[in-house]
């Protein structure tokens, strides 16, 4: 019952969290840099200003969309962000481009991160399948229930290597945008509040993977024990 609770209270703690990433992100949205650059433009800018010239910076479908490919060095920019010379706009492409810079400077978590993209993602495929038929099997076969919990550890796992990962990218942004004068004094308040609120969406996940990945362990010991 008490990780039912928990279970909750973290269920209700990241529609909080959403809910006012949301908000925050519809309010600066609203509001336009003095220089009426756009998240294009604030793209090229900070990639150049760190001496980045191979990245292309992209538009791409959709809401939400936005991020650093490494693969192919492009920006990704949604059609909003791309187009728009919103605060929000700004504080979305500086940090994707923080990305960018990340991955020029060999930056260390960035690289483990990258490194377990494949295993993450063979992990993400199986786990649901190998935990409930574990679920089902663990009196006869424990195994497969440890398996799963296995799986399900390793997405964990990149959901806490993935913090620093994006609070570092913000962090970059946020001293980049000063430094270069795109934000000024009433508008730099506001985008390091937009990219914090985006933080927490990552801690969150965090916090909810981990405690899921608990109940799966508590679950495994407590039966395989019977």
């Amino acid at each position: 019952m008490t990780y039912y609770i928990l279970f909750g209270v973290i269920a209700l703690v990241s529609y909080l969290v959403q809910w006012n990433l949301k908000s925050k992100f519809e309010k600066y949205g609203k509001v336009f840099l003095p220089n009426r650059m756009t998240g294009k433009d604030v793209a090229i800018k900070m990639l150049h200003d760190n001496g980045i010239y191979d990245v292309r910076v992209i538009s791409t479908p959709g809401q939400l969309t936005d991020h650093y490919n490494p693969v192919d060095k492009t920006v990704n920019l949604s059609d909003d962000v791309y187009n728009d010379c919103s605060v929000a706009a700004a504080a979305v492409a500086a940090h994707e481009c923080g990305h960018a810079v990340q991955h020029a400077t060999a930056y260390g978590p960035l690289k483990m991160r990258s490194s377990l993209v494949p295993v993450v993602s063979f992990a993400s495929s199986w786990m649901q399948w190998v935990l409930l038929i574990g679920i089902l099997t663990i009196e006869a076969f424990p195994q497969i229930m440890l398996g799963g919990i296995i799986l399900f550890a390793m997405t964990t796992l990149f959901a806490f290597i993935t913090l620093p990962v994006e609070i570092n990218a913000s962090m970059r942004a946020t001293a980049w945008l000063k430094n270069a004068g795109i934000t000024t004094y009433e508008t730099q308040p506001m985008v390091n509040d937009a990219l914090r609120s985006a933080a927490y969406t990552y801690v969150a996940a965090a916090l909810g993977s981990l405690a899921t990945l608990v109940y799966y362990i508590l679950m495994f010991m407590g039966r395989s024990r019977n």
